[in-house]
């Protein structure tokens, strides 16, 4: 009998400290968290499409290139995708923990990225080389575009910005040196 009065005192006291509002759990604080703006969630979703194609786009080119040098740009292309494809997850992860909604449906991705359409078949590894260029420093673009709004809302949002930026810069460098020819001195 005295546990019952006890466990009818806790949830009472329970039930009156919540309709206060004084203490919640940690599910409630979880469920409760920073939630998006309308704009950090578009501009989100903007980054998302653009890493999403840049994945898709370096397969694309990763089963079609052809010349020399292929074996090391094939290689190259597989890190470009992989750390493309983990960047797009790390970011909709980071919007469903704002409480925005990622869409990386195909039509989505083919009717708003900023990337412009790889060419179909075999390509060149030279090619290649200015396609992907391009493609990466596309990307980087539209990231330093939304990168002040998004930090002006969600600094832990910019971060990763950061380091997503930082990798592809370094991409860029490092396949776009493929056709370049040193500078004169």
């Amino acid at each position: 009998m005295a546990e019952s009065t006890k466990t009818t005192k806790s949830t009472t006291s329970a039930k009156s400290a919540s309709s206060k509002g004084s203490k919640t759990t940690r599910r409630q604080n979880a469920e409760k968290g920073f939630t998006a703006s309308t704009e950090l969630a578009a501009n989100l979703q903007i980054v998302l499409v653009d890493l999403l194609e840049l994945a898709l786009q370096g397969k694309q080119a990763h089963w079609n290139v052809v010349g020399r040098n292929f074996r090391d740009m094939h290689r190259q292309l597989d890190e470009i995708i992989a750390d493309a494809r983990a960047f797009s997850d790390t970011v909709a992860e980071r919007m469903r923990a704002l409480h925005a909604v990622p869409d990386g449906r195909s039509d989505t991705i083919a009717s708003t990225t900023t990337l412009p359409e790889f060419p179909a078949g075999e390509v060149s590894t030279a090619d290649t080389v200015d396609l992907i260029t391009a493609r990466l420093e596309t990307t980087v673009a539209t990231m330093r575009r939304v990168h002040d709004a998004v930090d002006e809302e969600d600094p832990t949002s910019a971060d990763i910005l950061h380091a997503v930026i930082e990798r592809l810069e370094q991409f860029a460098w490092m396949v776009s040196a493929e056709n370049r020819t040193p500078a004169k001195r």
